[in-house]
């Protein structure tokens, strides 16, 4: 499953981000890529240890994190910590797929899922598409700032090259607790189910409790 959630920054968040990322240091983006990924990244990749970095991570992981849609969809177990990435004129990444496994701390995350969240505007660069190759498809993204992007980590994916302008965004990963793709989207259909039915049913209907069961028992059988 791929989506796009639109606005997952609001205006005031994502100028919040923008701002501080102005005065943040960066460096080559090829220091963090996997060694078949390394000979095709060619970005810059932010300091977060400093106080300012520390903030930006904490409001961009905040609203990542409790976003309703994102939850619904990835069934979050764990995040990654987030990067967040700058491609300037003649830079890109290449075609390639993320590690199966990410460190977090001591120990390894399973990287179910991918997400990019956009922190430039669409005109405020060229080039720069994410393209994925996803269900026989190759599809180019090149969303608004605010929106992002949840793709999964078995697909092959690449930034196509910025011939002008800078590109920012902030990227991450998800282990999921329902390890395969299709148990994945069939919750997020009968979540997405009920929020639409609960403007018309009450809670306590016979409908409405029957899905809640339904959508609590495919939780327990699928993780």
């Amino acid at each position: 499953m791929l989506i796009t959630i639109a606005n997952l920054l609001d205006p005031a968040a994502l100028n919040q981000a923008r701002d501080q990322i102005s005065i943040l240091r960066w460096k080559d983006g090829a220091e963090t890529a996997g060694s078949t990924a390394r000979d095709v990244k060619h970005n810059l990749q932010a300091d977060l240890m400093s106080r300012t970095g520390a903030k930006i991570r904490e409001l961009l992981t905040s609203a990542i994190e409790g976003h309703p849609v994102l939850q619904a969809a990835a069934q979050p177990a764990r995040f990654s910590k987030i990067l967040l990435s700058k491609t300037e004129q003649g830079g890109g990444y290449g075609l390639h797929v993320d590690n199966a496994f990410m460190p977090v701390g001591d120990d390894k995350l399973r990287t179910d899922l991918s997400f990019t969240l956009f922190l430039s505007e669409p005109d405020e660069y060229d080039g720069g598409e994410l393209q994925i190759e996803h269900s026989g498809q190759s599809m180019r993204l090149k969303p608004n700032a605010g929106d992002l992007v949840l793709y999964p980590s078995t697909s092959l994916h690449q930034v196509n090259v910025v011939s002008s302008g800078t590109r920012l965004v902030c990227v991450g990963w998800i282990e999921s607790r329902v390890r395969r793709a299709d148990d994945r989207e069939t919750l997020f259909d009968l979540i997405n189910l009920k929020a639409e039915l609960d403007a018309r049913h009450d809670p306590q209907s016979a409908e409405m409790l029957v899905l809640s069961k339904t959508i609590a028992n495919l939780l327990r059988r699928f993780s």
